[in-house]
Protein backbone atom coordinates (compact mmCIF):
# COMPACT_ATOMS: atom_id res chain seq x y z
CA UNK A 1 0.00 0.00 0.00
CA UNK A 2 1.26 3.38 -0.91
CA UNK A 3 1.93 5.90 1.64
CA UNK A 4 -1.05 8.44 0.38
CA UNK A 5 -3.49 5.61 -0.21
CA UNK A 6 -2.18 4.81 3.44
CA UNK A 7 -2.73 8.04 4.66
CA UNK A 8 -5.97 8.89 2.72
CA UNK A 9 -7.69 5.64 4.01
CA UNK A 10 -6.94 6.69 7.27
CA UNK A 11 -8.34 10.46 6.39
CA UNK A 12 -11.32 8.96 5.15
CA UNK A 13 -11.92 6.90 7.86
CA UNK A 14 -10.78 9.52 10.45
CA UNK A 15 -13.15 12.05 8.69
CA UNK A 16 -16.36 9.71 9.21
CA UNK A 17 -15.41 10.09 13.04
CA UNK A 18 -15.86 13.26 13.19
CA UNK A 19 -18.57 13.49 11.04
CA UNK A 20 -20.02 11.38 13.64
CA UNK A 21 -18.07 13.50 16.72
CA UNK A 22 -19.54 16.67 14.69
CA UNK A 23 -23.54 14.81 15.09
CA UNK A 24 -23.08 13.91 18.60
CA UNK A 25 -21.68 17.30 19.62
CA UNK A 26 -24.63 18.87 17.55
CA UNK A 27 -26.85 16.88 19.43
CA UNK A 28 -25.50 17.51 22.64
CA UNK A 29 -25.28 20.91 22.23
CA UNK A 30 -29.02 21.37 21.04
CA UNK A 31 -30.11 18.82 24.17
CA UNK A 32 -28.11 20.52 26.94
CA UNK A 33 -26.54 23.76 25.58
CA UNK A 34 -23.19 25.40 27.21
CA UNK A 35 -24.31 25.21 31.39
CA UNK A 36 -22.01 24.22 34.61
CA UNK A 37 -23.38 20.90 34.58
CA UNK A 38 -22.08 20.38 30.51
CA UNK A 39 -19.12 21.63 32.41
CA UNK A 40 -18.94 18.64 34.41
CA UNK A 41 -19.70 16.64 31.87
CA UNK A 42 -16.31 17.73 30.03
CA UNK A 43 -14.11 17.91 33.08
CA UNK A 44 -15.19 14.26 34.28
CA UNK A 45 -14.42 13.27 30.79
CA UNK A 46 -11.29 15.27 30.52
CA UNK A 47 -9.57 12.89 33.46
CA UNK A 48 -10.09 9.36 31.87
CA UNK A 49 -9.10 10.79 29.09
CA UNK A 50 -6.12 12.53 30.19
CA UNK A 51 -4.75 9.32 32.23
CA UNK A 52 -5.63 7.44 28.30
CA UNK A 53 -3.26 10.21 26.94
CA UNK A 54 -0.52 9.53 29.33
CA UNK A 55 -0.47 6.30 29.84
CA UNK A 56 -2.09 4.38 26.55
CA UNK A 57 -2.45 6.60 23.41
CA UNK A 58 0.51 8.76 24.45
CA UNK A 59 3.46 7.70 25.80
CA UNK A 60 2.74 4.02 25.66
CA UNK A 61 2.39 4.48 21.73
CA UNK A 62 4.88 6.59 21.34
CA UNK A 63 7.42 3.87 23.13
CA UNK A 64 5.97 0.90 21.91
CA UNK A 65 5.58 1.13 18.39
CA UNK A 66 8.89 1.78 17.11
CA UNK A 67 10.26 -0.61 19.79
CA UNK A 68 7.86 -3.62 17.65
CA UNK A 69 8.37 -2.43 14.45
CA UNK A 70 12.34 -3.06 15.44
CA UNK A 71 11.64 -6.36 17.10
CA UNK A 72 9.72 -6.99 13.78
CA UNK A 73 12.49 -6.07 11.56
CA UNK A 74 15.48 -7.40 13.32
CA UNK A 75 14.53 -10.44 15.14
CA UNK A 76 10.99 -11.76 13.59
CA UNK A 77 7.34 -12.61 13.96
CA UNK A 78 8.08 -15.22 16.91
CA UNK A 79 10.21 -12.96 19.11
CA UNK A 80 7.23 -10.29 18.51
CA UNK A 81 4.07 -12.17 19.97
CA UNK A 82 6.14 -12.73 22.92
CA UNK A 83 7.14 -9.26 23.24
CA UNK A 84 3.31 -8.61 22.55
CA UNK A 85 2.38 -11.37 25.30
CA UNK A 86 4.84 -9.74 27.92
CA UNK A 87 4.17 -6.13 27.19
CA UNK A 88 -0.09 -7.03 26.95
CA UNK A 89 0.33 -8.75 30.77
CA UNK A 90 1.82 -5.64 32.31
CA UNK A 91 -0.40 -3.30 30.64
CA UNK A 92 -3.55 -5.06 32.02
CA UNK A 93 -1.86 -4.89 35.18
CA UNK A 94 -0.76 -1.17 35.74
CA UNK A 95 -4.64 -0.68 34.07
CA UNK A 96 -6.21 -3.11 36.51
CA UNK A 97 -4.52 -0.72 40.02
CA UNK A 98 -5.25 2.50 38.30
CA UNK A 99 -8.73 2.05 37.49
CA UNK A 100 -9.22 1.15 41.14
CA UNK A 101 -7.22 3.74 42.63
CA UNK A 102 -8.72 6.78 40.12
CA UNK A 103 -12.42 5.32 41.10
CA UNK A 104 -11.54 5.93 44.69
CA UNK A 105 -9.66 9.22 44.64
CA UNK A 106 -12.24 11.01 41.63
CA UNK A 107 -13.13 13.59 44.48
CA UNK A 108 -9.39 15.48 44.48
CA UNK A 109 -8.90 14.35 40.90
CA UNK A 110 -12.12 17.16 39.97
CA UNK A 111 -10.62 19.61 42.34
CA UNK A 112 -7.36 19.34 40.72
CA UNK A 113 -8.71 19.61 37.03
CA UNK A 114 -11.45 21.96 37.94
CA UNK A 115 -10.91 23.65 41.08
CA UNK A 116 -13.51 26.30 40.01
CA UNK A 117 -16.60 23.98 39.95
CA UNK A 118 -17.06 24.09 43.50
CA UNK A 119 -18.79 27.54 43.22
CA UNK A 120 -22.20 25.54 41.60
CA UNK A 121 -21.86 22.06 44.12
CA UNK A 122 -24.26 20.39 41.98
CA UNK A 123 -21.63 20.87 39.56
CA UNK A 124 -18.62 19.96 41.10
CA UNK A 125 -20.58 16.67 43.16
CA UNK A 126 -21.91 15.81 39.21
CA UNK A 127 -18.25 15.90 38.01
CA UNK A 128 -17.41 13.63 40.90
CA UNK A 129 -19.65 10.82 40.02
CA UNK A 130 -19.20 10.77 36.65
CA UNK A 131 -15.92 10.69 36.94
CA UNK A 132 -16.37 7.23 38.89
CA UNK A 133 -18.51 6.17 36.10
CA UNK A 134 -15.76 6.85 33.21
CA UNK A 135 -12.69 6.41 35.10
CA UNK A 136 -12.65 2.91 34.20
CA UNK A 137 -12.73 3.62 30.26
CA UNK A 138 -9.08 4.54 30.47
CA UNK A 139 -8.53 0.75 30.66
CA UNK A 140 -10.40 -0.16 27.55
CA UNK A 141 -8.81 2.45 25.42
CA UNK A 142 -5.20 1.51 26.74
CA UNK A 143 -5.74 -1.93 25.58
CA UNK A 144 -6.92 -0.17 22.27
CA UNK A 145 -4.04 1.66 21.61
CA UNK A 146 -1.88 -1.96 22.78
CA UNK A 147 -4.14 -3.50 19.39
CA UNK A 148 -3.95 -0.29 17.34
CA UNK A 149 -0.18 -0.73 17.71
CA UNK A 150 0.50 -4.18 16.47
CA UNK A 151 -2.77 -3.38 13.71
CA UNK A 152 -0.59 -0.49 12.32
CA UNK A 153 2.97 -2.50 12.54
CA UNK A 154 1.09 -4.60 9.69
CA UNK A 155 -0.13 -1.97 7.93
CA UNK A 156 -3.38 -2.53 9.05
CA UNK A 157 -4.99 0.73 9.29
CA UNK A 158 -8.53 0.73 8.55
CA UNK A 159 -9.70 -0.73 11.88
CA UNK A 160 -7.75 1.04 14.33
CA UNK A 161 -8.82 4.58 12.53
CA UNK A 162 -12.82 3.18 12.25
CA UNK A 163 -13.29 2.81 16.29
CA UNK A 164 -13.77 5.97 17.52
CA UNK A 165 -16.96 5.84 15.28
CA UNK A 166 -17.97 3.63 17.92
CA UNK A 167 -17.99 5.74 20.68
CA UNK A 168 -19.18 8.55 18.64
CA UNK A 169 -22.60 6.68 18.13
CA UNK A 170 -22.92 5.28 21.69
CA UNK A 171 -22.85 9.02 23.12
CA UNK A 172 -25.42 9.98 20.00
CA UNK A 173 -27.81 6.96 21.46
CA UNK A 174 -26.94 8.13 24.89
CA UNK A 175 -27.44 11.82 23.84
CA UNK A 176 -31.00 11.02 21.92
CA UNK A 177 -32.51 7.83 23.77
CA UNK A 178 -30.98 7.72 27.03
CA UNK A 179 -31.20 10.98 28.16
CA UNK A 180 -35.04 11.01 27.63
CA UNK A 181 -35.01 7.74 29.50
CA UNK A 182 -32.75 8.83 32.73
CA UNK A 183 -34.99 11.99 32.88
CA UNK A 184 -38.23 9.78 32.86
CA UNK A 185 -36.55 8.60 36.07
CA UNK A 186 -35.90 11.53 37.97
CA UNK A 187 -32.10 11.41 36.85
CA UNK A 188 -30.19 13.78 35.90
CA UNK A 189 -30.23 13.52 32.27
CA UNK A 190 -26.09 14.44 31.29
CA UNK A 191 -25.51 11.01 33.40
CA UNK A 192 -27.24 9.18 30.22
CA UNK A 193 -23.81 11.05 28.32
CA UNK A 194 -21.21 8.90 30.84
CA UNK A 195 -23.05 5.93 30.39
CA UNK A 196 -22.55 6.71 26.80
CA UNK A 197 -18.91 6.94 27.35
CA UNK A 198 -18.50 3.62 29.03
CA UNK A 199 -20.36 1.83 26.23
CA UNK A 200 -18.17 3.30 23.06
CA UNK A 201 -14.78 1.99 24.99
CA UNK A 202 -16.43 -1.65 25.45
CA UNK A 203 -17.48 -1.30 21.33
CA UNK A 204 -13.87 0.17 20.66
CA UNK A 205 -12.11 -2.94 22.43
CA UNK A 206 -14.24 -5.34 20.96
CA UNK A 207 -14.32 -4.39 17.31
CA UNK A 208 -10.18 -5.42 17.70
CA UNK A 209 -10.28 -8.70 18.69
CA UNK A 210 -11.48 -9.81 15.75
CA UNK A 211 -8.73 -8.55 13.73
CA UNK A 212 -5.85 -9.62 16.29
CA UNK A 213 -6.75 -13.02 15.97
CA UNK A 214 -6.98 -13.00 12.15
CA UNK A 215 -3.36 -11.76 12.41
CA UNK A 216 -2.61 -14.26 15.08
CA UNK A 217 -1.53 -11.84 17.23
CA UNK A 218 -3.94 -11.92 19.54
CA UNK A 219 -2.11 -10.62 22.87
CA UNK A 220 -2.42 -13.65 25.67
CA UNK A 221 -2.53 -11.70 28.91
CA UNK A 222 -1.36 -13.91 31.99
CA UNK A 223 -3.38 -14.06 35.44
CA UNK A 224 -0.82 -15.49 37.68
CA UNK A 225 1.69 -13.69 39.34
CA UNK A 226 4.88 -15.60 38.09
CA UNK A 227 3.50 -14.58 35.13
CA UNK A 228 3.77 -11.05 35.67
CA UNK A 229 7.29 -11.62 37.10
CA UNK A 230 8.54 -12.96 33.95
CA UNK A 231 6.92 -10.71 31.82
CA UNK A 232 7.94 -7.54 33.79
CA UNK A 233 11.69 -9.59 33.03
CA UNK A 234 11.28 -9.71 29.51
CA UNK A 235 13.63 -7.11 27.85
CA UNK A 236 11.27 -5.78 25.29
CA UNK A 237 9.15 -4.80 28.19
CA UNK A 238 12.03 -3.35 30.36
CA UNK A 239 13.33 -1.30 26.64
CA UNK A 240 9.63 -0.20 26.26
CA UNK A 241 9.57 1.10 29.77
CA UNK A 242 13.14 3.21 29.77
CA UNK A 243 11.49 4.85 26.45
CA UNK A 244 8.22 5.67 28.21
CA UNK A 245 9.98 7.53 30.98
CA UNK A 246 11.09 10.59 28.52
CA UNK A 247 7.77 9.42 26.51
CA UNK A 248 5.44 9.92 29.77
CA UNK A 249 7.25 13.32 30.74
CA UNK A 250 6.30 14.84 27.45
CA UNK A 251 2.86 13.55 27.12
CA UNK A 252 2.50 14.53 30.89
CA UNK A 253 3.89 18.43 29.60
CA UNK A 254 0.92 18.64 27.11
CA UNK A 255 -1.68 16.93 29.89
CA UNK A 256 -0.85 19.41 32.73
CA UNK A 257 -0.70 22.14 29.92
CA UNK A 258 -4.27 20.64 29.52
CA UNK A 259 -4.92 20.92 33.45
CA UNK A 260 -3.74 24.44 33.95
CA UNK A 261 -6.09 25.28 31.19
CA UNK A 262 -9.36 23.47 32.27
CA UNK A 263 -8.03 24.75 36.15
CA UNK A 264 -8.30 28.17 34.87
CA UNK A 265 -11.14 28.00 32.84
CA UNK A 266 -13.32 26.58 35.51
CA UNK A 267 -12.93 30.56 37.23
CA UNK A 268 -14.03 32.59 34.01
CA UNK A 269 -17.97 32.50 32.92
CA UNK A 270 -20.21 29.40 33.31
CA UNK A 271 -19.62 27.46 29.90
CA UNK A 272 -16.36 28.68 29.12
CA UNK A 273 -15.34 25.11 29.54
CA UNK A 274 -17.70 24.13 26.68
CA UNK A 275 -17.20 26.96 24.46
CA UNK A 276 -13.38 25.52 24.55
CA UNK A 277 -14.50 22.29 24.71
CA UNK A 278 -16.43 22.65 20.86
CA UNK A 279 -13.62 24.99 19.74
CA UNK A 280 -11.53 22.16 20.73
CA UNK A 281 -13.46 19.65 18.56
CA UNK A 282 -14.16 21.79 15.22
CA UNK A 283 -9.65 21.99 15.27
CA UNK A 284 -9.44 18.62 15.91
CA UNK A 285 -11.37 18.06 12.37
CA UNK A 286 -8.39 18.89 10.30
CA UNK A 287 -5.59 18.15 13.41
CA UNK A 288 -7.07 14.51 13.03
CA UNK A 289 -7.17 14.19 9.33
CA UNK A 290 -3.90 15.58 8.12
CA UNK A 291 -1.75 15.73 11.49
CA UNK A 292 -2.79 12.11 13.25
CA UNK A 293 -3.21 10.08 10.23
CA UNK A 294 0.29 11.27 8.75
CA UNK A 295 1.44 10.03 11.73
CA UNK A 296 -0.05 6.60 12.09
CA UNK A 297 0.91 6.01 8.79
CA UNK A 298 4.54 8.02 9.33
CA UNK A 299 5.31 6.36 12.71
CA UNK A 300 6.15 2.44 11.65
CA UNK A 301 7.21 3.54 8.07
CA UNK A 302 9.73 5.54 9.99
CA UNK A 303 10.54 2.87 12.59
CA UNK A 304 11.53 0.27 9.76
CA UNK A 305 13.16 2.45 7.84
CA UNK A 306 15.78 3.62 10.67
CA UNK A 307 15.91 -0.02 11.69
CA UNK A 308 17.08 -0.77 8.24
CA UNK A 309 19.40 2.03 8.33
CA UNK A 310 17.98 3.71 5.40
CA UNK A 311 18.43 7.51 5.80
CA UNK A 312 18.06 8.47 2.69
CA UNK A 313 14.08 6.74 2.94
CA UNK A 314 13.67 8.40 6.66
CA UNK A 315 14.71 11.49 5.29
CA UNK A 316 12.17 11.55 2.38
CA UNK A 317 9.19 10.03 4.49
CA UNK A 318 9.88 13.20 6.44
CA UNK A 319 10.44 15.44 3.47
CA UNK A 320 6.84 14.20 2.22
CA UNK A 321 4.85 14.20 5.64
CA UNK A 322 5.99 17.63 5.42
CA UNK A 323 4.78 18.90 2.44
CA UNK A 324 1.40 17.38 2.95
CA UNK A 325 0.85 19.23 6.13
CA UNK A 326 1.83 22.47 4.65
CA UNK A 327 -0.70 22.07 1.46
CA UNK A 328 -3.33 21.18 3.44
CA UNK A 329 -3.31 22.37 6.92
CA UNK A 330 -2.51 26.32 5.66
CA UNK A 331 -5.89 26.85 3.86
CA UNK A 332 -7.49 24.70 7.36
CA UNK A 333 -6.02 27.23 10.08
CA UNK A 334 -7.49 30.71 7.34
CA UNK A 335 -10.78 28.81 7.54
CA UNK A 336 -10.65 28.93 10.81
CA UNK A 337 -9.19 32.13 11.50
CA UNK A 338 -11.69 34.09 8.94
CA UNK A 339 -14.64 31.16 8.63
CA UNK A 340 -15.15 30.33 12.06
CA UNK A 341 -18.31 31.81 12.60
CA UNK A 342 -20.54 30.74 9.58
CA UNK A 343 -19.10 27.06 10.53
CA UNK A 344 -20.10 27.26 14.66
CA UNK A 345 -23.35 28.63 13.63
CA UNK A 346 -24.45 25.95 11.13
CA UNK A 347 -22.84 23.12 13.14
CA UNK A 348 -23.97 24.24 16.70
CA UNK A 349 -26.72 26.87 17.09
CA UNK A 350 -29.53 24.50 17.16
CA UNK A 351 -31.93 23.88 21.07
CA UNK A 352 -30.57 25.35 23.92
CA UNK A 353 -27.64 26.60 22.13
CA UNK A 354 -27.71 30.48 22.31
CA UNK A 355 -26.35 33.39 20.08
CA UNK A 356 -23.63 34.54 22.43
CA UNK A 357 -22.24 30.76 22.55
CA UNK A 358 -21.92 31.25 18.85
CA UNK A 359 -19.44 33.96 19.18
CA UNK A 360 -17.78 32.25 22.04
CA UNK A 361 -16.79 29.50 20.47
CA UNK A 362 -16.15 31.47 17.41
CA UNK A 363 -13.47 33.43 19.77
CA UNK A 364 -11.99 30.34 20.82
CA UNK A 365 -11.61 28.52 17.52
CA UNK A 366 -9.74 32.09 15.96
CA UNK A 367 -7.38 31.31 18.29
CA UNK A 368 -6.42 27.67 17.81
CA UNK A 369 -6.91 28.74 14.21
CA UNK A 370 -3.34 30.90 14.68
CA UNK A 371 -1.34 27.43 15.58
CA UNK A 372 -3.00 24.71 13.32
CA UNK A 373 0.19 24.35 11.16
CA UNK A 374 1.79 23.97 14.10
CA UNK A 375 -0.87 21.70 15.98
CA UNK A 376 -0.73 19.44 12.57
CA UNK A 377 3.00 19.44 11.97
CA UNK A 378 4.02 18.33 15.77
CA UNK A 379 2.17 14.88 14.58
CA UNK A 380 4.54 14.85 11.58
CA UNK A 381 7.57 15.69 13.44
CA UNK A 382 7.72 14.34 17.02
CA UNK A 383 7.81 10.65 15.61
CA UNK A 384 10.83 11.82 13.06
CA UNK A 385 12.63 11.32 16.95
CA UNK A 386 10.11 8.38 18.09
CA UNK A 387 10.90 6.43 15.47
CA UNK A 388 15.03 6.85 15.85
CA UNK A 389 13.68 6.06 19.90
CA UNK A 390 14.81 9.41 21.04
CA UNK A 391 12.18 10.82 23.06
CA UNK A 392 13.87 12.80 24.96
CA UNK A 393 14.47 15.80 22.65
CA UNK A 394 10.91 16.62 22.38
CA UNK A 395 10.64 16.34 26.01
CA UNK A 396 13.19 19.14 26.47
CA UNK A 397 11.35 20.91 24.20
CA UNK A 398 7.82 20.63 25.72
CA UNK A 399 9.13 21.42 28.62
CA UNK A 400 10.10 24.64 27.42
CA UNK A 401 7.29 25.92 25.58
CA UNK A 402 4.75 24.67 28.36
CA UNK A 403 6.53 27.24 30.87
CA UNK A 404 6.32 29.57 27.29
CA UNK A 405 2.25 28.86 27.22
CA UNK A 406 1.90 29.83 30.71
CA UNK A 407 3.53 33.04 30.39
CA UNK A 408 1.08 34.04 27.25
CA UNK A 409 -1.95 32.58 29.36
CA UNK A 410 -0.77 35.57 32.10
CA UNK A 411 -0.85 37.92 29.42
CA UNK A 412 -3.87 37.21 27.16
CA UNK A 413 -6.37 35.36 29.72
CA UNK A 414 -6.83 38.48 31.51
CA UNK A 415 -7.96 40.32 27.86
CA UNK A 416 -9.34 37.70 25.71
CA UNK A 417 -11.21 35.40 28.34
CA UNK A 418 -11.44 31.98 27.44
CA UNK A 419 -10.11 32.67 24.10
CA UNK A 420 -6.78 33.63 25.60
CA UNK A 421 -6.03 30.35 26.71
CA UNK A 422 -6.55 28.96 22.49
CA UNK A 423 -4.33 31.46 21.53
CA UNK A 424 -1.84 30.63 24.18
CA UNK A 425 -1.85 26.56 23.46
CA UNK A 426 -1.90 27.67 19.19
CA UNK A 427 1.20 30.12 19.42
CA UNK A 428 2.99 27.26 21.70
CA UNK A 429 1.85 24.55 18.82
CA UNK A 430 4.14 26.85 16.51
CA UNK A 431 7.37 27.33 19.02
CA UNK A 432 7.11 23.22 19.64
CA UNK A 433 6.76 22.69 15.83
CA UNK A 434 9.22 25.09 14.48
CA UNK A 435 11.64 23.79 17.45
CA UNK A 436 11.57 20.14 16.40
CA UNK A 437 12.05 20.94 12.40
CA UNK A 438 14.91 22.81 13.74
CA UNK A 439 16.58 19.48 15.70
CA UNK A 440 15.53 17.30 12.50
CA UNK A 441 17.66 19.17 10.34
CA UNK A 442 20.48 20.11 12.38
CA UNK A 443 20.83 16.28 13.09
CA UNK A 444 20.36 15.01 9.05
CA UNK A 445 17.51 13.21 9.54
CA UNK A 446 15.39 15.92 7.41
CA UNK A 447 17.34 17.10 4.64
CA UNK A 448 15.01 19.00 2.39
CA UNK A 449 14.13 18.14 -1.20
CA UNK A 450 14.54 20.80 -4.04
CA UNK A 451 12.01 23.42 -4.53
CA UNK A 452 10.88 24.45 -1.13
CA UNK A 453 10.62 27.60 -1.85
CA UNK A 454 8.91 27.62 -5.09
CA UNK A 455 6.17 25.15 -3.12
CA UNK A 456 6.08 27.77 -0.13
CA UNK A 457 5.01 30.67 -2.74
CA UNK A 458 2.40 28.76 -4.39
CA UNK A 459 0.84 27.90 -0.87
CA UNK A 460 0.84 31.01 0.51
CA UNK A 461 -0.57 32.69 -2.45
CA UNK A 462 -3.59 30.41 -3.36
CA UNK A 463 -4.31 30.39 0.76
CA UNK A 464 -4.42 33.91 0.49
CA UNK A 465 -6.72 33.53 -2.09
CA UNK A 466 -8.82 31.86 0.01
CA UNK A 467 -8.70 33.51 2.93
CA UNK A 468 -10.24 36.67 0.65
CA UNK A 469 -13.35 34.43 -0.45
CA UNK A 470 -13.98 32.83 3.01
CA UNK A 471 -13.69 36.36 4.52
CA UNK A 472 -16.22 37.88 1.64
CA UNK A 473 -18.70 34.73 2.59
CA UNK A 474 -18.79 35.07 6.51
CA UNK A 475 -19.65 38.63 6.13
CA UNK A 476 -21.99 39.12 3.10
CA UNK A 477 -24.37 36.34 5.04
CA UNK A 478 -26.47 36.63 8.46
CA UNK A 479 -25.01 33.38 9.39
CA UNK A 480 -26.87 33.95 12.85
CA UNK A 481 -29.67 35.18 11.93
CA UNK A 482 -30.35 31.85 9.37
CA UNK A 483 -31.14 29.57 12.87
CA UNK A 484 -34.94 29.59 11.49
CA UNK A 485 -33.94 27.96 7.94
CA UNK A 486 -31.45 25.56 9.41
CA UNK A 487 -31.51 23.63 6.31
CA UNK A 488 -31.05 26.58 3.66
CA UNK A 489 -27.64 27.83 6.19
CA UNK A 490 -26.62 23.97 6.06
CA UNK A 491 -26.81 24.12 2.39
CA UNK A 492 -25.04 27.20 2.18
CA UNK A 493 -22.20 26.20 4.45
CA UNK A 494 -21.72 23.23 1.97
CA UNK A 495 -21.65 25.57 -1.42
CA UNK A 496 -19.00 27.62 -0.26
CA UNK A 497 -16.99 24.93 1.15
CA UNK A 498 -17.28 23.20 -2.03
CA UNK A 499 -16.56 26.37 -4.09
CA UNK A 500 -13.47 26.95 -1.63
CA UNK A 501 -11.48 23.51 -2.33
CA UNK A 502 -12.18 24.78 -6.01
CA UNK A 503 -10.58 28.01 -5.24
CA UNK A 504 -7.76 27.03 -3.33
CA UNK A 505 -6.28 23.89 -5.57
CA UNK A 506 -7.54 25.92 -8.87
CA UNK A 507 -5.03 28.54 -7.48
CA UNK A 508 -2.59 26.02 -6.89
CA UNK A 509 -2.81 24.49 -10.21
CA UNK A 510 -2.89 27.82 -12.00
CA UNK A 511 0.52 28.21 -9.91
CA UNK A 512 1.99 25.27 -11.66
CA UNK A 513 1.76 22.99 -8.43
CA UNK A 514 1.83 19.29 -9.29
CA UNK A 515 -0.75 17.57 -6.95
CA UNK A 516 0.36 14.01 -8.50
CA UNK A 517 3.65 14.46 -6.77
CA UNK A 518 1.77 13.35 -3.47
CA UNK A 519 -0.10 10.49 -4.56
CA UNK A 520 2.58 8.85 -6.39
CA UNK A 521 4.81 9.10 -3.21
Amino acid sequence: MSLFKAASTVSLLTLASRITGLARDLLMAAVFGATALTDAFNVAFRIPNLFRRLFGEGAFSQAFVPALAHTREQQGEEATRRLVDSVATVLAWVLLVTCVVGVAASPALVWALASGLRQDPQAFDAAVRMTRWMFPYIGFMSLVALSAGILNTWKRFAIPAATPVLLNVALIGAAWWGAPWFAARGIEPIYAMAAGVMLGGVLQLGIQIPALRRLGMLPRIGLAASRLREAWRDPGVRRILSLMGPALLGVSVAQISLLINTQIASWLPAGSVTWLFYADRLMEFPTALLGVALGVVLMPQLASARGAGNDERYSSLLDWGLRLVVLLAAPASAALLVFGLPLVATLFHYGAFRDSDVLQVTLALAGYGVGLLGLVGIKVLAPGFYASQDTRTPVKIAVVVLVLTQVMNVAFVPLFKHAGLALSIGLGALLNAGWLLVGLRQRGSWRPAPGWPRFLLQVVAATALLAVFLAWAAAYFDWVALRAQAAQRAGLLASLLLASVAVYFGALWAGGLKLRQFVTR
